[in-house]
Order: structure tokens, then sequence, then C-alpha cells
């Protein structure tokens, strides 16, 4: 049956624009076969009326608006003090956003990758105390859409504007859900200089986004305070907003949170429970941590044999209410025990300092020297090794990342220098000539104490990376030197994503000789693409011109791979081109602004061109 249905006019003559759904069918099947959803004018052919309704659509979208009678405008756009970017800098973001979106041109195997930049020409803009030209907002938030990793820095620098734009535009709704991370400017924070009504104000009413920013200003500033305006509404709020307030009590986190965090352990929510139980387990002194070290303690005990002494592990036997409650999951994952999932739990939560109390006073290395009987070792470790990244407990991080596979007495085994990787070639650099680069992780390990000694594998229970994470910056970058110095790349990757960018020297000059290596070896470069886009974006950008000589093709190895010289020349160009690229970034964002702080940005009335690792 033909449809006959059409949208009547509205008063005034003005027509509303059908669902473009609809739009589209009637074009789809014809209008002979389906009347337009739209009212044609008299004498109108109903294919031009359709046409016609279609276009205004368009036009009505790309604004911005979806179809609506017409209302009173919306409130304008609120202030921006913060400076604006300079001219050269501006342009950058506006090509940035362009490639972002697909519009660039390229294509060249040695051409920098500019949606690659983008996160850390974010962060470094951040840092400058920037604001995004209001011409770029629009691409800026898609570009944030798009990019879940960009967010945070995207909507720091688009500041409050961003969240005037999300209002009237549901495809950037995700705005009005986050807000800027931690420690970030945050010029959008309505807590910055506001008075007790007005901070009361905005956490009644204001969006979630202008809540989270505000209780993390607050309780930069006043945690007492921060605290008790949060507990004034904790039972009204719904269980995901609960959990992202809880979260951010984790900053900053004391024993005044103790009472109101213990409370939370008996939420409505699981996820609330679970979280409550993690910041109490990581607070030193809480009563929830002394709880789990009762518990633990009497599953693992010291046990005094006729050679030496061995930890002896007793799981726990059952998974009462009161465990439950303090963040213990019953129900194991598939393949696991309930006893040992229980034990893994208890050990995890409880303070690494109970240990060195209950054996002795021995140190973590000591600790983790003693043999565990009855092939406990590996869940005991792993459970250790989860306490020391939850902890931040830098001791027990470098103790568990020097524990050697195989006998847990021996001593921690230090990696010679020189030793060659058996997966060269094929994702392994192997070793340097003659051993480690002079004055490299070696000396760097010399300089921290010793401490370092990476192995290859390492046990099966360890995560090197999550534990390097818990060491200062120069430590975690001269161990994970060391590491491919000796090892190679082919298990690097990892472990170079949480060092800090831009790579310390002893670091940077380690991925690059081990680089070098793999060329002269005769592999192919896309064995090791991963590593050189991480060394795109983070080694020091004023190495570029010493790895100039790199980018030559040099004479083929006998028994390398056809053309893989001629393609590690390639790969090399685009390193440096990318690191002098990056180099310029930061000198654009360096320069003087072109206006002073709180003058109208240009982008506000006129045109301007355009439509994941740290800083740049």
């Amino acid at each position: 049956m033909t449809d006959t249905s059409a949208a009547p006019p509205a008063p005034g003559g003005v027509r509303p624009v059908a669902d473009w759904g609809d739009l589209l069918a009637a074009a789809l099947l014809g209008t002979d076969r389906r009347t337009p959803p739209v009212a044609a004018r008299p004498g109108q052919d109903p294919a031009a009326a359709l046409l016609e309704a279609a276009a205004i659509s368009t036009v009505q979208r790309r604004a911005g608006l979806r179809p609506a009678a017409a209302r009173r405008g919306p409130a304008p756009a609120p202030a921006d003090p913060r400076p604006d970017l300079p001219p050269a800098a501006r342009v950058r973001l506006a090509m940035l956003l362009t490639e972002r979106a697909g519009s660039g041109g390229g294509g060249s195997r040695t051409a920098p990758d500019l949606a690659e930049l983008l996160p850390q020409w974010l962060s470094a803009a951040n840092r400058h105390g920037y604001r995004a030209p209001s011409a770029l907002l629009p691409a800026l938030l898609d570009a944030a859409r798009a990019r879940t990793d960009l967010r945070p820095a995207a909507l720091t620098l688009a500041g409050p504007r961003a969240l005037w734009l999300a209002r009237l535009n549901p495809d950037w709704k995700f705005a009005l859900r986050g807000g800027p991370p931690a420690g970030a400017s945050e010029p959008a924070a309505p807590g910055a200089a506001l008075d007790a009504a007005a901070t009361q104000r905005v956490w009644e009413e204001g969006l979630f986004a202008e809540r989270v920013a505000l209780l993390a200003s607050l309780r930069r500033r006043d945690p007492a305070a921060a605290l008790a305006l949060l507990a004034r509404t904790w039972s009204t709020e719904r269980a995901e907003d609960r959990l992202m307030f809880l979260d951010s009590l984790r900053e900053g986190l004391s024993q005044a949170d103790e009472p109101f965090v213990e409370q939370a352990l008996s939420d409505r929510s699981r996820n609330v429970r679970s979280t409550a139980a993690e910041l109490l387990s990581a607070l030193p002194g809480s009563a929830l941590a002394a709880r789990m070290a009762a518990r633990s303690t009497a599953c693992v005990t010291l046990r005094a044999d006729a050679d030496r002494p061995v930890l002896t592990v007793a799981p726990p036997a059952s998974c009462d209410s009161e465990m439950e409650r303090d963040g213990v999951i019953a129900k194991p994952p598939s393949g696991r025990g309930e006893r040992t999932w229980w034990l893994g739990q208890l050990v995890e939560a409880t303070p690494l300092d109970a240990w060195v109390e209950r054996f002795g006073g021995r140190t973590p290395a000591q600790v983790l020297a003693l043999p565990v009987a009855d092939d406990w070792q590996a869940e005991l470790h792993a459970a250790w090794g989860r306490a020391a990244v939850r902890q931040r407990n830098a001791d027990w991080a470098r103790a568990l990342l020097n524990t050697p596979e195989g006998d847990p007495s021996a001593p921690p085994a230090t990696a010679p220098q020189g030793a060659g990787h058996p997966g060269a070639g094929q994702g392994g650099a192997g070793a340097h000539p003659g051993g480690a680069p002079a004055g490299g992780a070696s000396a760097a390990r010399a300089a921290l104490g010793g401490h370092l000694s990476p192995t290859a594998a390492g046990p099966s229970w360890r995560d090197p990376a999550k534990l390097l994470a818990v060491l200062p910056a120069a430590e975690r970058a001269a161990w994970v030197a060391e590491f491919i110095a000796t090892h190679g790349l082919s298990d690097a990757f990892r472990l170079l994503g949480v060092c800090t960018v831009p790579w310390a020297e002893p670091l940077g000059r380690a991925v690059v000789d081990a680089l070098d290596i793999a060329r002269d070896a005769g592999s192919y470069p896309w064995s090791f693409s991963g590593v050189m886009g991480l060394a795109e974006r983070c080694l020091d950008p004023a190495l570029a011109d010493r790895l100039e000589v790199l980018t030559a093709i040099a004479e083929e190895p006998r028994d390398g791979a056809p053309g893989a010289i001629g393609y590690w020349s390639e790969a090399f160009q685009r390193l440096v081109g990318t690191l002098r690229l990056r180099a310029t970034m930061q000198a654009e964002l360096a320069a003087a602004p072109d206006q002073p702080d709180g003058a109208p940005d240009p982008g506000e009335t006129e045109e301007t061109g355009g439509a994941e690792a740290s800083g740049a």
C-alpha cells in the first residue's frame, strides 16, 4: 500500500523537516512508490520537495543542531582566559587534525605519521597552558570522539567551551561525562575560586564533568571540605558516579579518608566495594590492611628446617562474609582453585611491610630468596608482585624484578654484558659487539647501586612492565636499557612503553644500537615496526643529527633478506624526519603567543585553516 503520510505545514508557513531516515527511504523507493514525508508547495513536484527537504536537513545537521522548531538561542560560550596558541602552533594543530580526519596528503614511507604525533602535541600544548582556537574546537572534539586516548588532553586544551559545545551536539556528549586529568590545567574547573554557596550550587546542579573537576580541584586545596561535600550527597548518587567519585580520592589518600572509604565497603555496588577495598589496602595503617595482614600471615609461615628456613603455605579453608566485605571475591575465575584464589587476594591486600616484620626483619630481596614448600612459590610471588604495584612499593618491585627463575635461594643473576640474543633478525637484535655500549646501562646500574639485573623472560608470574612503573624514572630507563643491550628488542616493547618520554640518553642509545644491529643482521625492519614507532615518538629530538648516518644505504649482508637494507634506510629516514618535526613542534609551542592573556580569540571573528605514551 502506498504511504500517503506527509508532514503538515507548521504555523507561520515553516515546514518541519522529516526524519532523515524517512527522507532516505522515500528517495530509495522513489516518489512514485512512496509519497515523500514532506508537503509539497502548490505546483511543486514531489521529487523536488523531497530533495529540498533533504538539503534543508543536511544544512541543519552540519550546523551542529538537530532539526527543531525555532527557539531562543544558546547562552554565549564561557570565556577562556588562557593565552591563544602561537600562530605557527595554531597552523600545526590544524594540520594534525586534518591528517587525523584522513584528508591529508602524503603516503610516502619516509613521511612522519602526523596522526600519531597528535597526542604528544596536545600534552605539550597543555603544559604551556594554551587554549584551543575556537575555529578548531569542532575538529578537536571529533578527534577526541574517535580516539578515547585523546580525550583527557583534548578536553583540557578545549577548556570550558568544550562543555558548552557538547550541550549543543549529542555527538560530543562524552565531554559531559569526563574531565581533565589530575594535575592538568583546569580552566573549566568550577572549584578554583568559588565561595561556599557557589561550590554547593555547582555540586548539586552541575554537569558530571563539572562536578568531577570541582571535587578534584577542591580536594587538592582542602581535602576535608571535598570529603564533606561528597559525603553529603553520597547516598543519592548513581552507582557509576559513586565509583568515579570514590576513585578520585586515590590522589592524596590519607588516614582522614579512612572512615568514609570504610563505609563504602558496604556499598550496594560490587565495583564500589572493590575500589574501596583496594584503596584501603594501599593505605598504611588502615583497619582493612590490618585485617588482611592477620589473615594472610596466618596462611604463610616460616619453618626453621635443619639446613635453611622454608616458607610454608596453608591457604584459607573458606571465604566468609567478613572476607567478602573486605573485598575478597569468593568465586574464582575458570581454571583457578578456590583456596589458591582466596590466598592470592589476601596476600595482595596485605601491607608489604608486614612481611618484613613477620620474617624477622628480612629485606624484600631476602624474603623473596626464601624457598617455598610444595610449589607455592609462583603463586606467592605473583601476589607479592601485585601488592608491590598496588602499594607503589619500589623496594619490593626492585627485588621482584631481580628474582631469577629456578632456585629461589640463589642470589639475583646479573645479565652478562655482550650476551647474544637468539632472536636477532626475527624480533631480537642480538648483543652489542664487545659488550654493552660504554657508559650505557651498565654504568647506570653501577650508579644506582647495582640494583639492575634484568633477565630475558623471568619467571612466568612476573609482569616486568607493571613492576617497572613503580620504580623512579631514571632507574626504570636504566633497567630497560640494560635489558635491551643484553637481550635485544623481542620482549622490550611493553617495557619501553612505561619509560618516561623523551627517553633518557642511555635508553635511547640502547634502542638505536639494537635497531642498527638488527639491520646489520639482514632482517626486514617491519619485524621491529612497533619499537620503531615508539622511537619516533619517544627518542629525544636532539638525536636527529646523530642518527642521520643510519639513513644511508649500506652494503647488503651476504645472508640478509633481499632488499632489506633499502627498507631500513627508509625506516631510519622516517625516524630522523619525525624527530626533526617534533623539534619544530616544540619550538612552535615555545614561541610567544601573538596576543595577551584574555584577549579575544581570532577564531571567533575570522576563519582559520583546517577542520596516544607524552611530551613532544
